[in-house]
């Protein structure tokens, strides 16, 4: 099928629920799409920060492949070997003490929200369940997840939504201070909101969620679906902040293109989720947990240090560009914002049209390359940038 095929089908059979880009790709590798007519793209996307070994690494799809020509799935009523070995992987990386594994970052958030309440039922019984959010967060589409996300444009066309979430400004410690009341159970943040426009939470106001609530014993659940797994230049972009949350959520790099979601429970949570109290039929898949026991393997400490280095010489080029008014965000997760009256959808728009494609967080670009992007790819990238800014000048 050509791309106009491929399009029309789509159009006739699939709800339409996402604004797709024109563009249909057919194959990938490495940073670079094609079409089915041949024309390559450079990839700034990563499928929403999902391949983060990029399209189709050698050593991942071999694991996949070999994995789905062996067992593709059991359930979770039977032990698995990838499945052990990846819990092992990240509870050693993070030191955390267990891990649930389901199919999506909503999941692994699911996962948290429950847990967080049931701990307060066991410790307090009733009465403490609410969990605070920050405006601008972004946890998932699921009932519970959209209800936690503090932005009100998703809080449209489904109410009612449920009870028991508040929401608070971002960095406002005095907020905060106010807002744990004795019936907040968990407060859960993302260190990097990306949705909401790449802003970095302050590594003072991380410290000071982490110190609030040891002191009031309420769970801190750090959302890392999009910054954890190497994005900011550490496994953990709360590393950076020098917090240890109660329980981490993962998702989106895990699998570099494989449905998985992980939430990370440290010990003095971990026996919250019993046997019956939660699951997932698709939860813990071997062949998603082979694709992602891959990418922990490649994250190396010189790996992490090469993704700082590329994100550096990301960042400063692109404050260098023409019409570039400030850069935020952490490692390869970054939010542009643009002078002259510039907008970020009509410079995403003329960069896709010049083979580069980009995201967009509400009025700025975002950039989400794979990790495995060369400095070559990134001067490329930037050259791009460059003649799109310059043609829309």
């Amino acid at each position: 099928m050509n791309s106009q095929q491929i399009k029309q089908t789509d159009a006739e059979y699939i709800l339409p629920t996402y604004a797709r880009f024109n563009l249909c790709l057919v194959k990938g590798k490495g940073c670079t799409a094609q079409t089915p007519e041949g024309d390559t793209y450079l990839d700034f996307t990563s499928g929403i920060g999902v391949n983060s070994l990029g399209w189709c690494d050698d050593e991942w799809a071999a694991a996949v492949a070999a994995q789905a020509a062996t067992l593709q799935h059991t359930s979770n009523l039977f032990y698995t070997e990838p499945a052990t070995q990846l819990a092992q992987s990240l509870c050693q990386r993070t030191g955390m003490a267990k891990v649930f594994f389901g199919n999506s970052g909503a999941e692994a958030n699911e996962a948290a929200i429950k847990a967080a309440r049931k701990y307060s039922l066991d410790k307090y019984g009733e009465g403490r369940s609410t969990i605070i959010t920050l405006q601008n967060s972004f946890h998932g589409r699921t009932m519970a997840t959209l209800t936690a996300t503090g932005q009100p444009s998703f809080h449209q066309h489904f109410g009612p939504f449920l009870p028991g979430f508040v929401y608070l400004p971002a960095n406002d410690i005095t907020a905060l201070q106010a807002a744990l009341t004795p019936g907040v159970c968990a407060v859960m943040f993302e260190p990097v909101q990306g949705e909401g426009g790449v802003v970095a939470l302050t590594a003072e106001y991380q410290q000071a969620l982490q110190s609030l609530c040891n002191t009031n014993d309420v769970l801190l659940i750090a959302d890392e679906v999009q910054t954890g797994v190497g994005r900011t230049g550490t496994f953990l972009a709360c590393e950076q902040a020098g917090i240890t949350p109660d329980i981490v959520t993962l998702a989106k790099g895990l699998g570099s293109g494989l449905p998985i979601g992980a939430a990370l429970f440290n010990q003095k949570c971990a026996g919250t989720l019993g046997s019956g109290t939660h699951g997932s039929t698709f939860g813990a898949n071997p062949v998603c947990c082979a694709g992602a026991n891959v990418v922990l393997n490649r994250l190396t400490p010189a790996f992490l240090a090469e993704v700082t280095q590329k994100a550096n010489l990301l960042k400063t080029g692109l404050l260098a560009l023409p019409g570039v008014a400030s850069v935020t965000g952490l490692g390869l997760m970054l939010g542009v914002d643009f002078t002259n009256g510039l907008t970020a959808g009509a410079v995403q728009q003329a960069a896709l049209q010049n083979g580069l494609l980009c995201l967009l967080a509400k009025n700025k670009l975002r950039l989400l390359p794979p990790l495995v992007i060369t400095t070559e790819e990134i001067q490329t990238g930037l050259q791009i940038l460059q003649k799109t800014l310059e043609g829309l000048q």
